[in-house]
């Protein structure tokens, strides 16, 4: 038995089926244990990055930890982009990459990197293995502290040495004894009763649901606290899902794309419950106009976030689902109906349909961004996962698709990083085959990872390619016309035909110019079993909106371009 032994008898002990991963020289040794190993599936993406954010998104999608691999120097050096997006976005993930033999390491040995070093500030811990019997134990501390807390990615670095050494026995152990890592304790009773006199005292409150309420499997608790007091609630871009968007009560996504009465309803509102949201700059406007008229509860289970960007006037450190289990259990009784009202008003006046009006009156010759999404909605039922990019096809297709369950929309958040849509895509499908993939994308996003294509087409994944092509870099072009006088500087594209790249990776494929081709092709996409690619022509210069100017407060919303 040798290390690499070790490490995959380590692997599926912690219930690994799966590892995006990337060979190289370093992994040698242990990629030739493989076929000893069925029980895991090796996922060969097209570059490193991919092997991360496909890990990513299979986190998202089963709530276990993704496992990723590469080898040493660039192989782990590309690994880093996919690695910060996890930990910005709270992604529990494990990055495994194989590294120099041990007596080379720091003599800037051929394809020797201190991988190291460049992790340490965007993971929850990094680990270097110089003992191959402390494998078993560090595996099982990687996946507990990737999966407990606040989920985050952590890295372990093996010298490719370690792999071939002989080792007599494997011990995997039963418990861990970590040092200086603790988890929240019990929730303060005391905070609780503050934040429900808070509540009862409020005329004008509102919810903003995020990203913790689904990684806590809190949507439930959630609901119930919204029904029961009757409190308007708005989500952040990774909180989409945590309560249905066909729920009454739940007035969309705020911030920067947000809805324009969510964002008027958040300036005006006399208390905000944050639960699972870190108050960051896309959400909040400027920072010194946000919210001063409320008082803020945060419920959050890291104290490093509770108070980070707003002032909190009660801060509930814990984990999201017990915080609103024991919320819910004061059984408080409210009804808003004039602050409802009043919501509803300012809906009525900004409501999407009537920014989407009065664009196509301007520009009626191209298919628009919109429809297409609204589309895609119409004829999944509302059912399909959506895995979109970043840029305006990742602020359409949040606006635009209605979301009714948590995980129902994978995205890049905290870093925003293009190219996510593909290789995540790819994740998703592998995490959960019976989810009906759709992948959403700019035609500059889609090249950033175009070459996972490759991987589609090895696996005839059956995932929904859909390209919006605008023949621009879109959302810096739409800063650039509304800050920057139209100076579209080093954003236009000289793009190929996409759809023609498509057919080389023998992948079904169309390019959509009409109304009524967009339905038939959409139609053909939910029908198919196979991969199948989408390239939709639209408007070079069609914008998102509503829109929030940088620098400004959410009262500042614009509806109009």
């Amino acid at each position: 038995m040798t290390g690499a032994d070790i490490l995959f008898k380590s692997l599926i002990k912690e219930k690994v089926d799966t590892i995006f991963g990337y060979p190289g020289g370093a992994t040698i040794p242990l990629h030739d244990k493989l076929k000893d190993y069925p029980q895991i599936r090796h996922i060969l993406p097209r570059n490193e990055q991919g092997a991360a954010m496909a890990a990513d998104a299979y986190f998202r999608v089963t709530g276990r930890p993704g496992v990723c691999l590469s080898t040493s120097g660039p192989g782990a050096t590309n690994l880093l982009t996919g690695i910060a997006n996890a930990y910005m976005d709270s992604v529990g993930m494990v990055a495994i990459t194989c590294q120099v033999a041990s007596p080379f390491v720091g003599t800037d040995a051929f394809q020797e990197v201190d991988i190291i070093g460049m992790t340490q500030p965007i993971v929850k811990h990094s680990y270097f293995v110089d003992n191959i019997n402390d494998l078993p134990r560090i595996i099982k501390e990687a996946f507990y502290l990737a999966s407990t807390g606040r989920p985050r990615p952590v890295h372990i670095d093996i010298p490719v040495d370690l792999f071939k050494t002989e080792v007599n026995k494997f011990n995997y152990p039963k418990k861990i004894s970590l040092s200086g890592y603790k988890l929240p304790k019990k929730i303060s009773s005391k905070q609780i009763n503050k934040a429900c006199s808070l509540i009862r005292k409020s005329a004008r409150p509102v919810i903003l649901a995020g990203h913790g309420v689904i990684i806590s499997r809190a949507s439930e608790e959630l609901k119930k606290l919204v029904e029961s007091v009757q409190i308007p609630t708005m989500t952040t871009l990774l909180g989409i899902g945590a309560i249905s968007e066909k729920h009454s009560l739940n007035f969309g996504m705020l911030g920067m794309h947000g809805m324009a009465w969510a964002n008027y309803a958040v300036h005006n509102a006399d208390l905000i419950i944050g639960i699972g949201i870190r108050f960051d700059d896309r959400i909040t406007g400027k920072i010194e106009e946000f919210a001063r008229e409320a008082n803020v509860i945060h419920i959050d289970i890291d104290s490093a976030e509770i108070g980070k960007n707003t002032l909190v006037d009660v801060p509930i450190l814990g984990d999201c689902k017990e915080a609103l289990e024991k919320i819910n259990k004061k059984n408080i009784k409210k009804s808003h109906k004039e602050w409802i009202g009043k919501i509803r008003q300012w809906k009525s006046k900004t409501d999407l349909n009537l920014i989407k009006t009065e664009v196509r009156l301007k520009k009626s010759k191209t298919l628009m961004a919109q429809d297409i999404i609204e589309e895609i909605d119409r004829q999944t039922k509302g059912k399909a996962t959506i895995v979109n990019d970043v840029g305006q096809n990742q602020m359409w297709s949040a606006q635009h698709f209605k979301y009714t369950k948590p995980g129902q929309l994978l995205s890049s958040g905290g870093l925003g990083c293009m190219g996510y849509s593909l290789p995540a895509s790819i994740g998703a499908k592998f995490g959960d085959p019976k989810a009906d993939v759709w992948a959403i994308m700019g035609d500059g996003g889609l090249q950033m990872n175009i070459q996972e294509l490759g991987t589609i087409m090895e696996h005839k994944l059956p995932i929904k390619i859909i390209v919006l092509n605008n023949g621009y870099l879109g959302m810096v072009r739409q800063w650039q016309e509304l800050f920057f006088d139209k100076n579209y500087a080093t954003t236009k594209l000289t793009n190929p035909k996409f759809y023609k790249v498509a057919k080389a990776y023998e992948i079904e494929s169309y390019r959509i110019r009409t109304f009524k081709d967009m339905k038939e092709k959409i139609s053909r996409a939910v029908k198919a079993n196979g991969p199948i690619f989408l390239e939709f022509i639209i408007g070079s210069e069609d914008n998102v909106l509503p829109m929030l100017p940088p620098g400004n407060k959410l009262g500042d919303t614009i509806v109009k371009r």
